[in-house]
């Protein structure tokens, strides 16, 4: 299992990074990033701290430890500026809070986020075949999430991930211990979003390219 999209103590998380990464350990987890909400005034404290855990106590752990950030509630014209930020910042993987249908996330972010190149677009909602295409040209993964709310759309995105070929990777979005969910509710979930048990599979290997590709960054 491999896990993308979770949140310690400098956003709204739970956890200290420890902690979290202790407990994905325990729970079978091989890859996990640590992606915390961030805007223009929280980018740096979040990414630097984050990052500094990684590297100095990442090697103690059995599982590849990612610091990334999770750019949320970015006015969409200024979405390709933070991600260009978050990079220059120590963001191995840059993930943007998708237009999910539970919060006011302003129309056009998904658009923005997949032509700034972003790794993963978290929770996209109702997000258009047109966008789903771009995604699929720019190797934009999409999420298939296993959190309560964000989760009403999965469906819809699994549908137009296979019609246009775009990646999906599966994440919990976790901000607590009970968040690191099983494989076997793993599974469930992403078949419950009508995918295959090889498209569920495939899911798995998006996440391990992307781990792969970030940590030569």
């Amino acid at each position: 299992m491999i896990d993308l999209h979770t949140h310690t103590v400098f956003s709204d998380g739970q956890l200290i990074p420890a902690e979290l990464a202790r407990r994905a350990e325990v729970a079978g987890y091989k890859g996990l990033c640590m992606t915390d909400h961030a805007d223009e005034a929280t980018l740096y404290h979040a990414v630097e701290n984050v990052l500094r855990f990684v590297q100095k106590h990442g090697f103690f752990y059995d599982i590849n430890l990612l610091a990334g950030v999770e750019l949320t509630h970015i006015p969409p014209a200024l979405i390709s500026e933070m991600v260009i930020k978050a990079r220059a910042a120590g963001a191995q993987i840059v993930v943007m809070h998708g237009e999910t249908p539970v919060e006011p996330v302003a129309p056009g972010t998904n658009l923005a986020a997949i032509e700034a190149g972003v790794d993963i677009l978290a929770h996209p909602g109702l997000i258009t075949k047109e966008e789903v295409q771009l995604a699929a040209e720019r190797g934009v993964a999409l999420e298939i999430t296993t959190r309560g709310g964000h989760s009403y759309t999965n469906g819809h995105v699994a549908a137009l991930a296979r019609q246009y070929g775009a990646k999906l990777v599966v994440n919990n979005d976790a901000h607590e211990p009970r968040d690191l969910i099983s494989a076997d509710l793993r599974k469930t979930i992403a078949l419950g979003a009508g995918l295959t048990k090889d498209e569920y599979r495939q899911t798995e290997s998006n996440a391990w390219e992307i781990v792969q590709r970030c940590m030569k960054k």
